[in-house]
């Protein structure tokens, strides 16, 4: 229910119009690779294990919050449309911003102190 929940402000605040660029996803979906990559560092290394904490965060909150089908289907509505340029830059450019982003999330969940 919270990742659910802060998805849909996220769609509220940036709401997409067809034929553009679908921000409120791509945010919605790099913020949580960032979210993720920082969270389970913290969770592995700095926390007690807690095999029930990970999965209500990972799967749970930020599984909820992260949409891959919304991107999916986005993107195959673009190029149905005939946005052909905007769908490929969203395809692979969510990709490589969500794995930028997790590895930075990684990075800063590092080094935070001991």
């Amino acid at each position: 229910m919270l990742g659910a929940t802060a998805r849909y402000g996220m769609a509220r605040w940036l709401p997409v119009t067809p034929g553009h660029f679908p921000w409120a996803t791509f945010w919605t979906n790099v913020s949580g690779s960032f979210l993720l990559g920082f969270f389970l560092v913290v969770a592995l290394e700095r926390l007690p294990p807690s095999r029930h904490l990970r999965l209500f965060v990972a799967t749970g909150v930020l599984g909820a919050y992260t949409t891959f089908s919304t991107y999916e289907v986005e993107t195959a509505l673009l190029l149905k449309d005939g946005h052909a340029v905007i769908a490929v830059t969203y395809l692979f450019g969510s990709v490589a911003a969500g794995l930028a982003l997790v590895y930075g999330g990684m990075l800063l969940g590092r080094r935070l102190g001991p």
